[in-house]
């Protein structure tokens, strides 16, 4: 008896992986909401995987966020991939982000739009052209519906007359 129970146990091969085992996918994924100015946004993406270790982190694969899409301060922000934290409501895009409002389009590697609050931060090199003109820098952050840009480490700019 104890030769077969020590047989049994040296060959056994590995338990397969079941299917509850796997992480959740979601095709064409679609989540809405408002952030705190009561304007609504949507985000969709081609595909979702939830974390399996934290269930409120989906990873996407081109994430496309639209905020306010119908009003007068309509902002999109796309990238190659993401990472959405629907708990705290936070969309990291990455690899070709681009972000364009109805005065505005910027081209970053990376940044961190908070669905809840509006706000948009990164910390990666950033260049676009706007109503005034072009402008690169380093770091950068969109406040108060797009109100007020803000741009560090190595800004330059180039100003155009209005006409």
């Amino acid at each position: 008896l104890i030769g077969s129970v020590a047989w049994a146990t040296f060959n056994a091969q590995p338990r397969a992986a079941r299917a509850g085992d796997e992480p959740i996918k979601l095709l064409n994924p679609r989540f809405v909401g408002r952030d705190d100015k009561g304007r609504a946004f949507v985000l969709t993406a081609d595909s979702a995987i939830r974390d399996p270790s934290d269930y409120q982190r989906v990873m996407l694969q081109k994430p496309a966020l639209v905020l306010d899409e119908n009003g007068p301060d309509q902002m999109r922000i796309n990238g190659a991939t993401g990472v959405f934290h629907e708990q705290t409501g936070k969309l990291e895009p990455s690899n070709g982000v681009r972000m364009a409002d109805s005065k505005n389009a910027f081209a970053t590697a990376a940044s961190l739009f908070d669905t809840k609050t509006g706000e948009v931060v990164g910390s990666g090199p950033i260049q676009g052209a706007g109503g005034l003109g072009e402008i690169s820098a380093e770091s950068y952050g969109v406040y108060g519906k797009g109100d007020r840009m803000v741009f560090k480490g190595g800004v330059k700019t180039r100003l155009e007359q209005k006409k």
